[in-house]
């Protein structure tokens, strides 16, 4: 069963539409922060879909239009070789899905954590940089999510 707390409140949930823009922006700047760690170049595509994330979390655009990004993010995720940049394409999948379901928010720690894994990376140092920027960008939701974050879960 899902969390009220990450369910809209016109869905009979616990979250406003200003906190659910809110933690659209904190998964759009996990997913954006893990860019610096790839080898090779961002297909346009991935920027195409951050913006229409940025857009949505602004109230520019409908719920609709981040769905069909983070579907087009997910089917090219699976035509990249490279396992890194695979990874990253979820994050950014999951960053955008955060239109239409706030638990997708969650997809970049978990996939910020394999990337970091999977470059031999410090993942523990990149989940205190996400927990640093969840406190920055969603005060009020931090002691929630950042309890979900946090668990073996993510």
């Amino acid at each position: 069963m899902r969390n009220k707390r990450f369910v809209a409140e016109h869905r009979g949930g616990l979250l406003t539409l200003e906190d659910h823009r809110t933690l659209m922006k904190w998964s759009l700047a996990m997913a954006e922060h893990l860019q610096a760690h790839l080898l090779h170049p961002v297909d346009p595509l991935l920027f195409n879909a951050l913006t229409v994330g940025r857009l949505w979390s602004e109230g520019l655009v409908g719920t609709g239009e981040a769905i069909r990004q983070s579907r087009a993010v997910h089917k090219y995720a699976q035509t990249v070789e490279d396992p890194a940049s695979t990874v990253f394409c979820r994050a950014v999948g999951h960053a955008v899905a955060t239109a239409h379901m706030a638990d997708h928010c969650l997809g970049p720690v978990y996939y910020g954590r394999k990337l970091m894994n999977l470059l031999a990376l410090d993942a523990e140092q990149e989940l205190a940089w996400q927990i640093e920027k969840l406190k920055e960008v969603c005060p009020n939701l931090s002691p929630f999510v950042l309890d979900l974050c946090t668990s073996e879960n993510v």
